[in-house]
């Protein structure tokens, strides 16, 4: 399977049509086709189905269940090609939850990149997603919050912060889960910690407004009065006009979030990247640095 395959997949998946990727990708329809044939005769499965009545392409549950793995393969064909440059100019390769990366780690990215003496790989992964990376190399360092044991990789605590509310219940200070209707929640997956807490105060047989497996969605799914227990960091990195943000009482046990290294190996970039990161948390109210 090429990358020039996959790459194929991938842009047809997101647009949903081979004329809107066929020209995207600059190749013509006819040619975008034979990749997308190629790899359906190598896996021996359809990956699209046509949609009837439309010129559009939609995912069957083999092509569903490959676009992770697609991602992926992408992902190890540009960090082949980068390796022969490596020598030249060392590349940080990091990865991070995506609560960490997307409201926290864009300025800190920003300084890294303006020192100049390094580029930089990045991966948004789960936490143990991200250990497997850093077991198998593909990584040299992860930020995550969910902690596990490993033989080759040291987890290191980073800070910790609280839990804060974002919409609910109109009014000021501090809020009880008593007060919160668990039908208007948006539930994110955060560590175990705080699944025993939301476990212990709400009944789980009530469904939650919406439950995201990713940061992206969760702005705009909080409307009217639901509401989302979050992170203090990921709470003051949402864009202006979102739900006021609140104290919880009771509230779940502080989020610790860990870098991830590999035993035996030190990197500058890594050292330099976790410098320019403690040195942005340190002026972050509530939060405390672990190291």
């Amino acid at each position: 399977m090429t990358q020039s395959e996959v790459e194929a997949f991938l842009m047809v998946a997101r647009w949903g049509s081979i004329s809107a990727a066929a020209e995207r990708l600059f190749v013509t329809q006819p040619a975008l086709s034979r990749r997308l044939q190629a790899m359906e005769a190598e896996m021996d499965c359809k990956l699209f189905l046509r949609e009837r009545g439309t010129r559009g392409v939609a995912l069957t549950e083999a092509g569903q269940a490959f676009l992770p793995v697609a991602e992926k393969l992408l992902w190890a064909y540009r960090e082949a090609a980068a390796i022969s440059v490596r020598g030249r100019r060392p590349v940080l390769r990091l990865a991070s939850i995506g609560s960490v990366s997307t409201y926290l780690l864009p300025p800190v990215v920003r300084r890294f990149l303006e020192l100049g003496t390094c580029g930089l790989s990045f991966q948004s992964l789960h936490s143990a997603e991200a250990y497997t990376a850093m077991e198998e190399g593909g990584a040299d360092l992860a930020l995550i919050s969910d902690h596990r044991y490993s033989r080759s990789v040291r987890t290191v605590p980073l800070w910790r912060e609280p839990f804060v509310l974002l919409g609910g219940p109109a009014g000021e200070g501090p809020v009880s889960p008593e007060e919160l209707d668990p039908a208007r929640e948006v539930r994110l997956p955060w560590d175990p910690e705080f699944d025993a807490w939301h476990d212990r105060w709400f009944d789980v047989s009530v469904p939650p407004r919406v439950y995201l497996d990713q940061m992206s969605l969760m702005e705009s799914s909080l409307e009217g009065d639901s509401w989302a227990a979050v992170p203090l960091t990921v709470a003051r990195g949402l864009r202006r006009g979102t739900p006021v943000v609140r104290p919880l009482s009771d509230g779940p046990a502080e989020r610790t979030v860990y870098c991830l290294k590999r035993e035996g190996r030190r990197s500058e970039a890594a050292e330099t990247f976790l410098d320019l990161l403690r040195e942005t948390l340190r002026n972050t109210e509530g939060v405390r640095l672990a190291l």
